[in-house]
């Protein structure tokens, strides 16, 4: 199918899928999980074909990289989406007027929903359970360097569709190319929303050229503040984690913003970098603490650069501040609003850290690598909302909603 057909056919298929019942999505779903293990050499053969256009040193590696892990975690991911409540149809308020006009707040999905991302296959699984559960269909336009991963996966749920008697017209994956981008992004009247999900630069473009309503997933520069008061057990392990444990992910840690009376603890504070290999990017006072304490090939000095910026690799930028207000200042100039956090022992200060900082996640003791939907509780994750209209933070399932109103009545009409 071309583009124009692939947008009918997906409004087609959202009249059909709001027929459907909960037992049939979540079968389906049941499904698509027993079908990636079963069908796992194929699509790993697909993800190796990608992988071998990509470099090892390219930052988006790991997020195109699939394994039989990721594979069994994704499947184990559809079956708890699968047994989530149903979002669909929960009375968000209901209220009568003094004329017994009865007004009932109803939740219902979007409809369509197209989603533009990068290189990472499995967003592919987690953008189909969580819009069909949620009642919508999707548009999933992937990048160019996981095209036959995301062809292997998209057959697969094609499949699964067919099997339990769906529609396959559900889930469609346009050609990834700029051309099917633009054309998605002016969808009118047969795409409800687009969600993009990528770097700066995908996300600048979907903005400032979609026609249909968008939803922002942003990037995520992180940073963690160890306050006066903060433990340096706990802050040695939170940094640690939130750096290390995947770099490529948008709730890494990006700068490590420093007490000026802690910086006697910066190198144990940094000591479980060592290991990762971590190139820190330390500003004076920090580069002081840490020479000699720090290996000197992964120690250089910050420069303008070094802040304000999404790694996605091992590197981190430190930061000395004289205060918590400093950190908070230099917070607000760099943060990209996803996920901060604070390491202290003070409860004022962390009062004020979770009031002040403006972001979606905002930690006090524990690793930014929280931030993700399953973590929350929410199943999957379609994105992280970095904006402040309709949905912040972990995009689930309730977060694919919308609402309308239902009013009834026995007659009423309105005086003129």
């Amino acid at each position: 199918m071309d583009t124009a057909e692939i947008f009918a056919s997906a409004r087609a298929a959202s009249c059909s899928l709001q027929q459907m019942e909960v037992q049939q999505t979540d079968a389906i779903l049941s499904r698509l999980a027993d079908l990636t293990l079963e069908n796992a050499d194929a699509v790993l053969e697909a993800n190796r074909e990608d992988l071998s256009g990509m470099s090892q040193d390219n930052p988006m590696y790991d997020r195109l990289r699939l394994d039989r892990h990721r594979l069994e975690s994704i499947a184990s991911d559809l079956r708890n989406v699968a047994a989530m409540p149903s979002p669909l149809g929960t009375v968000l308020d209901s209220w009568t007027r003094p004329n017994g006009m009865q007004i009932c707040k109803v939740s219902v999905p979007f409809g369509v929903i197209g989603i533009i991302y990068e290189a990472r296959p499995n967003v592919s699984f987690d953008v189909f359970s969580l819009c069909l559960k949620s009642g919508n269909v999707c548009i999933l336009k992937g990048g160019s360097d996981a095209a036959a991963s995301n062809a292997a996966i998209v057959s697969l749920i094609k499949k699964s569709l067919a099997e339990c008697g769906a529609d396959e017209n559900i889930v469609n994956l346009l050609p990834p190319s700029r051309e099917s981008a633009t054309r998605l992004l002016n969808a009118v009247g047969l795409v409800d929303l687009i969600i993009p999900r990528g770097g700066r630069g995908l996300i600048d473009y979907v903005r400032q050229n979609a026609k249909v309503p968008v939803i922002e997933t942003g990037a995520g520069i992180c940073h963690t503040y160890f306050d006066k008061a903060g433990d340096l057990g706990k802050g040695k392990a939170i940094v640690t984690n939130a750096k290390t444990r995947r770099v490529s992910v948008c709730n890494a840690l990006d700068c490590l913003v420093i007490h000026r009376d802690r910086l006697p603890d910066l190198p144990e504070l940094c000591s479980g970098l060592v290991r990762h290999n971590v190139i820190i990017y330390a500003d004076d006072c920090a580069y002081t603490a840490l020479e000699g304490h720090y290996p000197a090939d992964l120690l250089r000095h910050a420069d303008s650069d070094s802040f304000g910026t999404e790694f996605l690799s091992y590197r981190m930028a430190v930061k000395t501040v004289d205060s918590i207000s400093g950190a908070l200042e230099h917070i607000a100039e760099y943060s990209s609003k996803h996920s901060e956090a604070i390491v202290s022992e003070d409860s004022d200060a962390i009062v004020l850290f979770q009031k002040m900082v403006d972001a979606a996640c905002v930690y006090a003791n524990v690793s930014t690598a929280f931030t993700d939907g399953a973590q929350f509780g929410f199943g999957a994750e379609i994105g992280i909302s970095t904006q402040k209209l309709h949905a912040r933070g972990p995009m689930a399932l309730r977060e694919l909603t919308t609402y309308k109103y239902l009013i009834t009545g026995n007659g009423q009409t309105r005086e003129p």
